[in-house]
């Protein structure tokens, strides 16, 4: 293979059909409407397995999001309903590598009202197609505490294979971390996204907005599927 290097991820305002992801403005509306949606009393077990946070203040928020963004190494994104409305969550590009096509998606917190449900998977679908598709990225990573078994489950079920356990990889608000480690390659890509379309079809979801077969099954019948 004759690898040529890539540019680094700018996913611009993208809208899906349950899902409006779009990177971060430090301005007064995504910081306020961010901190309402995952932020504040009520949320804290949100930020449990994220390095930092719970953020005190919107500026505090964004002045994080944005350091990191500046440093190069992060992309974050905001996610808000398709039809509008306020912010309902965050994920970000991370530990990118452009040299040798490779990125990770993290510092996902997504608020109770975002969380299982198509829209939040349809944002993570957008941000590997932009990866794959856009760039020519041959790798996309997901890693998270191994003692996370929510995250484990949906790196699963979103098409990441499992890679292997990093043992005491960090320390993490004063605790010892060990990382689980998981992975999607270009060559898996094809058929991950031929299980998200199909499963994304507005057909798949009842009046109340409820699947009517899982994405994992569609995942299964695809080729190249995990």
């Amino acid at each position: 293979m004759d690898w040529k290097p890539c540019n680094p991820p700018r996913l611009p305002p993208t809208t899906g059909a349950f899902v409006a992801v779009a990177p971060l403005k430090e301005d007064e509306r995504d910081g306020d409407e961010l901190f309402a949606a995952i932020a504040g009393p009520g949320n804290e077990e949100l930020w449990r397995f994220i390095p930092f946070g719970p953020p005190e203040t919107p500026e505090s928020l964004v002045a994080t999001l944005g350091g990191a963004r500046d440093a190069g190494q992060w992309q974050p994104m905001i996610l808000r309903a398709a039809a509008g409305g306020p912010a309902l969550g965050m994920a970000s590009y991370m530990r990118l590598r452009p040299e040798v096509g490779s990125a990770e998606v993290g510092s996902i917190v997504f608020s109770k009202a975002l969380q299982r449900t198509a829209a939040a998977s349809e944002a993570l679908y957008l941000m590997a197609r932009h990866l794959f598709e856009d760039l020519g990225y041959r790798r996309f990573e997901w890693k998270c505490d191994d003692a996370n078994a929510a995250s484990k489950r949906a790196a699963l079920r979103l098409g990441f294979r499992f890679e292997g356990l990093f043992r005491q990889d960090l320390v993490v608000k004063g605790k010892n971390r060990d990382t689980a480690w998981f992975s999607m390659l270009d060559g898996e890509w094809p058929g991950i996204r031929a299980a998200f379309e199909a499963w994304l079809d507005p057909d798949n979801f009842d009046a109340g907005g409820e699947q009517k077969r899982a994405l994992a099954a569609m995942r299964a019948e695809s080729a190249g599927g995990a």
